[in-house]
C-alpha cells in the first residue's frame, strides 16, 4: 500500500512520534493507521503523545552569548527533577545553539526547522520527552544583537529558574552589564524608563491611587498632589533606571549605569513558569498515583 504524507501527517499528529518512525511503521504495518499507532507504542516512540496533556511548568531558562548576538531562552518540562537531569540541560544547550543560528521567528517556526541532525526541532523535542519521560517543551526565546561598543550582561540564578540578558549601550564593561541583570533579577522591573510605560497604564494608576486617597478620607484639594507623589513610587517599582540599586541602596540604576558612560538598552528577564498554572500534587502524591493506577 502507497503510504502518503496525509497518514503520515494523521499518525504524528494522533502519536507525537517523529515523520521518519511514522513513515516506517506505516510502511511495516502495510497503511493500518491502528497497527501503526500499537507498533510505535511498543517502542516507545509514541510516548510524547501521552504526556500532551500533563502542565509543564517546570524546568530552566538559560542565556547562550556568542560575539555580538545571544539567546535567551526557556525550556519546561513536568517535574523539579527532570529539569536537573542532564539529558534535560543537554537538550536545552542544544536548542540554544540552533536558535541562536538560525533566528527563527518564533516558537512555531523554530519547531518546523531542521536541526543538524536532520529531525525538526519539533522532532527532536519529541525525542528527548520518549527518552525522558515527561512533557517537555519549548516556551519562548529571544534572539538579541548588539555592536562592538555595546556589552551583554548574562546572569543566571538558582541553576537557571531565572535568566536575564541585559543590553547596555556606550560600554563594553560586562561585568557591569552583568550587576544591572543581576538587579533586574532581584527586583523584576517592567522596564527600562518611563517613556515605556504606556499612557493608559499610568492613567489606570492615577484612577487606583486617586480612589485610594479617597478612601483613606484625604481632602479632594490635596488628592492630587498626593496622587502624583504616590505614581513616583508605581514608577520606581517598574523601572529600573528609578530603583535603588541592589549592589549600593543609596545609589539609582540610573546612576550607576551613567558612571559607566552606558545606557540600557534593553532587557529580557525570564523566570521558570511564570504565567503558568502549577501543578498542585506534591512528589508522595505522584507516586501514590501511579501505585493506585
Amino acid at each position: 500500500m502507497a503510504i502518503t504524507a496525509q497518514m503520515v501527517k494523521e499518525l504524528r499528529e494522533k502519536t507525537g512520534a517523529g515523520m521518519m518512525d511514522c513513515k516506517k511503521a506505516l510502511t511495516e504495518t502495510d497503511g493500518d493507521m491502528d497497527k501503526a499507532i500499537d507498533l510505535l507504542r511498543e517502542k516507545g516512540i509514541a510516548k510524547a503523545a501521552k504526556k500532551s496533556d500533563r502542565i509543564a511548568a517546570e524546568g530552566i531558562t538559560n542565556i547562550l552569548t556568542e560575539g555580538n548576538e545571544a539567546v535567551i531562552l526557556e525550556v519546561n518540562a513536568e517535574t523539579d527533577f527532570v529539569a536537573k537531569n542532564e539529558g534535560f540541560q543537554t537538550l536545552v544547550k542544544e536548542l540554544a545553539q540552533h536558535l541562536l543560528a538560525n533566528k527563527p521567528a518564533n516558537v512555531e517556526d523554530a519547531l518546523a526547522q531542521t536541526m543538524e541532525n536532520g529531525a525538526t526541532v519539533a522532532d527532536h523535542i519529541n525525542a528527548a520527552i520518549a527518552k525522558i519521560g515527561e512533557k517537555l517543551s519549548l516556551r519562548r526565546f529571544a534572539v538579541v544583537s548588539k555592536t562592538d561598543n555595546d556589552a551583554f550582561g548574562a546572569y543566571l540564578h538558582a541553576g537557571g529558574r531565572i535568566s536575564v540578558l541585559t543590553v547596555l549601550e556606550g560600554t563594553t564593561d560586562a561585568a557591569a552589564a552583568k550587576d544591572v541583570s543581576m538587579h533586574i533579577a532581584a527586583l523584576n522591573p517592567k522596564y527600562v524608563s518611563h517613556d515605556q510605560v504606556s499612557q493608559e497604564e499610568v492613567e489606570h494608576e492615577r484612577e487606583v491611587l486617586t480612589q485610594q486617597a479617597l478612601n483613606e478620607g484625604k481632602p479632594e484639594k490635596i488628592v492630587a498632589k498626593m496622587v502624583e507623589g504616590r505614581l513616583g513610587k508605581f514608577f520606581e517599582e517598574v523601572c529600573v533606571l528609578d530603583q535603588a540599586f541592589v549592589k549600593n541602596p543609596d545609589q539609582k540604576v540610573r546612576q550607576f549605569v551613567e558612571s559607566k558612560g552606558a545606557t540600557i538598552r534593553e532587557f529580557i528577564r525570564y523566570e521558570v513558569g511564570e504565567g503558568l498554572e502549577k501543578r498542585e500534587e506534591n512528589f508522595a502524591e505522584e507516586v501514590m498515583n501511579q501505585i493506585k493506577k
